[in-house]
């Protein structure tokens, strides 16, 4: 897909919008100089060229008891394109997966679990992860802390070097 070209105005709105998505276009509009509503036109606009994809709630992983994050390396017996098809559609199913990417190099997969404590991750590993289509080997390693968790680098709003 090519890089949409955005202009400093829709690039400080996308910049607000990070830092707080439930900003009204009155409150982005005394940040950025444009009325309330040529805000509303250039986010519907941002919308429609799918720059923003949708608008979500983030919730506390902690408050919800999910203190463990797991990142677990998954190869599989094959690569062929059928069982490639099998695993992607079956892991999007597994409700403990946050995130899950096909990766180059010795192991398919690098995903992304959380769960409540270690008894809980067994649970995952044997009843989601291991059942998967074409799991050869589990690998997991428990985080200890989080040091940064964002969607999108602050980098992302920078116009692009040509």
């Amino acid at each position: 897909m090519k890089e949409i070209e955005l202009d400093a105005l829709d690039r400080a709105i996308l910049g607000a919008l990070l830092e707080d998505g439930r900003q009204s276009q009155v409150d982005l509009a005394e940040r950025i100089p444009l009325s309330a509503t040529a805000i509303a036109r250039r986010i519907r606009a941002l919308e429609e060229r799918h720059v923003i994809e949708g608008y979500q709630a983030r919730l506390s992983r902690q408050a919800l008891g999910l203190g463990m994050t797991v990142v677990v390396q998954i190869s599989l017996k094959s690569q062929n394109e059928e069982l490639l098809k099998a695993f992607e559609e079956a892991i999007t199913l597994a409700p403990s997966v946050v995130s899950c990417h096909l990766m180059s190099g010795e192991d398919d997969y690098f995903v992304t679990v959380l769960a409540r404590d270690l008894a809980d991750f067994e649970r995952i590993h044997k009843e989601e992860l291991s059942r998967l289509p074409g799991v050869a080997r589990l690998k997991s390693s428990f985080a200890l802390r989080e040091v940064a968790n964002r969607l999108l680098p602050a980098s992302c709003l920078l116009p692009a070097r040509k």
